[in-house]
């Protein structure tokens, strides 16, 4: 330990906040994190493992990830005038964004929305504001948004579109309104686009704040931490000179651009976990003790109702089904749980345990 006390050596910000914390999920059917449970056919993984061959990982990884940004361009139709920024998952892109800010800056999002955001932003000591959703729809407070941006001033606002962890899809022309009002930069985090049929991607020649933020994890490649961010060349031009060099490593760049150019299996994959989706809507909605939110992701929001969501979530976890307890943050997630889509088998287990625990 250091002589001088961490009071004096660290932040107030990062003294006074929790890390991020991730629960461990061995033996346990694992429908926590948003992740696609389907693995790659075996052909493809033989074609795969062989065109990593040609990976030079005794060289630095090209720091522009130039053959990758055409296939993400390609594959997320996004208009030739915008330029990219990737990083290491949409969390590098978070930070790289807030740090850019002036000290002093005002960050603003809904809330419940990504952790992320407030965590990011209260860590680099920035001023960040909160809008609650309206109750029970999860729908924009537009007269609340309108008040905080009036208000704050912010430098940045983040909307999850659909957002995390309610599902839901926020009204595009709330939005487009929020984006005109906006006196600094808007992010439209899409990070689950492949499960909504909702895109501001075709808004990005219309508004010239708007910045569009993606990842490949709900598509099936979390484990390879790629995000991306697409908006106006000069805005682009500043963020790059946050980011790291060679942040996206050589075997990211590769498969990435290999699962984009094969990407078949896993648009199969989204309409399987899509109908899944619909298949575990309909049975929560028909469970008398909980609410289930309508959701455009690859997850579903319930509360219970007759039982603390906290003892449902430790019947479930001694069944061996993990999801997430979402009460403890309080506040318009009180007695709220957030599953996962996943395989069919797992999705029942999932069903016939919430059953016992509801008990």
């Amino acid at each position: 330990m250091p002589t001088q006390p961490l009071e004096t050596l660290f932040r107030s910000e990062v003294l006074s906040m929790s890390a991020y914390h991730v629960a461990d999920a061995c033996n346990f059917i694992k429908l926590d994190a948003m992740e696609n449970p389907y693995s790659w056919p075996e052909d493809i993984q033989a074609r795969w493992l062989e065109s990593l061959k040609t990976c030079p990982i005794n060289r630095y990884p090209d720091p522009e990830a130039k053959t990758l940004a055409v296939a993400l361009r390609r594959a997320n139709s996004i208009p030739e005038q915008a330029a990219l920024l990737l990083g290491n998952g949409s969390d590098e892109i978070i930070q790289i964004l807030l740090m850019a800010l002036s000290a002093d800056a005002a960050v603003l999002a809904p809330e419940p929305g990504f952790v992320m955001y407030k965590q990011v932003a209260q860590s680099l000591g920035l001023r960040y504001r909160g809008v609650p959703l309206l109750a029970d729809s999860f729908e924009l407070d537009m007269p609340a948004m309108r008040a905080a941006i009036a208000e704050s001033r912010p430098a940045l606002i983040f909307i999850a579109y659909p957002n995390n962890p309610t599902g839901n899809l926020f009204d595009a022309a709330a939005i487009k309104e929020i984006l005109s009002l906006a006196p600094g930069l808007v992010v439209v985090d899409e990070a689950y686009a492949p499960f909504a049929d909702a895109s501001f991607i075709g808004e990005l020649e219309h508004y010239p704040n708007l910045l569009v933020m993606r990842t490949v994890s709900k598509l099936g490649l979390a484990g390879l931490r790629l995000g991306f961010l697409a908006g106006d060349s000069a805005i682009v031009e500043q963020l790059h000179k946050v980011r790291l060099p060679y942040n996206i490593n050589c075997l990211t760049q590769i498969t990435v651009g290999f699962a984009l150019d094969h990407g078949e299996f896993l648009l199969e994959q989204t309409q399987t976990l899509r109908g899944e989706r619909a298949l575990v809507l309909q049975a929560l909605e028909e469970t008398p003790s909980v609410r289930a939110y309508p959701s455009a992701a690859n997850f579903i929001l319930f509360r219970t109702l007759n039982k603390a969501a906290d003892d449902v979530f430790a019947s479930l976890k001694s069944q061996g089904v993990l999801i997430k307890n979402l009460s403890p943050q309080g506040g318009l997630l009180h007695n709220c749980l957030r599953v996962t889509v996943g395989k069919p088998e797992e999705n029942q287990a999932f069903l016939s345990a919430l059953t016992v625990a509801l008990k």
